[in-house]
């Protein structure tokens, strides 16, 4: 299993070791000790999630209030999806900046973020799967949203599947109705770098 972070500081691409054979395959999901020592602490599991998307489905930007946030480590067990993870975090020298990774059922990549930073996807064929390990439960009162399609951030999001056929952005209403990046700025509704850096920090004591 190689670790790799991205170029938003605090999250990582994980891509594991496969077994192939005439039976089929296995591989790691996840590692507690190769994790800690690549992020600097452990990976505390409070809720699995799954999702299963249509093609062309955007799921995001979403993320939690720090402290305590939410961190995730997100696989995509059947089909493909495009993970995207943005630094919504106020004062990050990085901040309004997003990198991506293909996960999907060949590579079987996974995606590792820390708590305080925006999460997203996009389904690149029927049926993609979606595992989420996450630090905390869902809480609806600290959990909010920046509009997926703002051009401020500016994703790249595919116009065309795995299979080729074009694909346009299918968002739920309550993404379609997210503040942009510069309106959750504004309002207050996004973690700092300086609370979010704090939380990791203390994670690792």
């Amino acid at each position: 299993m190689t670790f790799r972070e991205l170029s938003v500081p605090g999250a990582w691409e994980i891509t594991p070791r496969q077994f192939v054979d005439e039976r089929g395959v296995f591989l790691e999901a996840f590692q507690g000790a190769p994790f800690a020592a690549a992020v600097g602490h452990a990976l505390t599991v409070a809720q699995a999630n799954c999702s299963v998307s249509a093609a062309g489905v955007v799921r995001g930007i979403h993320f939690a209030d720090v402290p305590p946030g939410q961190a995730k480590y997100v696989t995509c067990t059947r089909g493909a999806v495009l993970d995207v993870v943005v630094d919504i975090r106020v004062g990050s020298p990085t901040f309004g900046r997003w990198d991506s990774v293909l996960l999907d059922d060949v590579d079987r990549r996974a995606i590792y973020l820390e708590e305080g930073l925006g999460h997203a996807f996009m389904s690149l064929e029927d049926d993609s799967t979606v595992m989420y390990l996450c630090s905390t439960p869902y809480a609806p009162g600290r959990e909010h949203g920046v509009h997926p399609l703002d051009p401020q951030v500016a994703v790249a999001w595919p116009t065309s599947g795995r299979d080729g056929r074009p694909l346009a952005p299918l968002l739920s209403d309550k993404d379609a109705q997210a503040p942009s990046l510069a309106e959750a700025a504004q309002t207050g509704l996004l973690p700092t770098w300086d609370a979010a850096r704090a939380h990791v920090a203390s994670l690792a004591r």
